[in-house]
């Protein structure tokens, strides 16, 4: 008698366990769907913005007039370092940088006849945009990752001009010391 109570408490148990794990199951799926759908307007999301940095890369070279800005002398913001007691402060010593910027314009752009074909005017203003972003970065920083530094200053150039016929900042020559 009591081995059939056990079985019977056995199989009602494993009857709750399916139960249970059938709406458990439910649940995750229907959660899942909603995760998948919101990973996907993510990736679309960031493929667009990945064809938008394609398109202004695609100026064919006749179309491409360049500038150089050169030899730029430029205080950098302090590194930090850490002390003997193990605390992060801020270096005593100044560092500069020394570089030179090309600005590539797109010369069959409608912005390009109002301010690129004297851009050598406006020259001064673009110094200033540099110099403001180049000063925000470490010594560490800017020759580490040179790429986000172009990508700030053509940030930047392209907001104070308030268009894109600027469409590609290179910085040919950077010495930090």
């Amino acid at each position: 008698m009591k081995k059939n109570l056990i079985s019977i408490a056995i199989l009602a148990l494993l009857i709750v366990n399916i139960v249970l794990t059938s709406i458990m199951m439910i649940s995750v799926t229907s959660t899942n769907k909603k995760t998948a759908a919101l990973v996907s307007d993510i990736a679309a999301a960031i493929e667009l913005d990945l064809d938008t940095g394609e398109e202004a890369a695609a100026v064919p070279m006749e179309y491409t007039v360049t500038h150089t800005i050169a030899d730029l002398t430029i205080l950098l913001k302090k590194s930090t370092v850490v002390n003997a007691d193990g605390v992060e402060v801020e270096s005593e010593k100044d560092h500069f940088a020394l570089i030179s910027v090309t600005l590539s314009m797109n010369s069959e752009h409608e912005d390009y006849a109002t301010y690129g074909a004297d851009i050598a005017s406006r020259e001064d203003l673009i110094k200033g945009v540099i110099n403001e972003v180049v000063r925000q970065y470490s010594m560490e920083e800017a020759s580490a990752n040179p790429q986000l530094v172009e990508d700030e200053i053509l940030k930047e150039i392209q907001k104070l001009f308030g268009s894109d016929f600027i469409f590609d900042v290179t910085l040919p020559k950077s010495l930090y010391q």
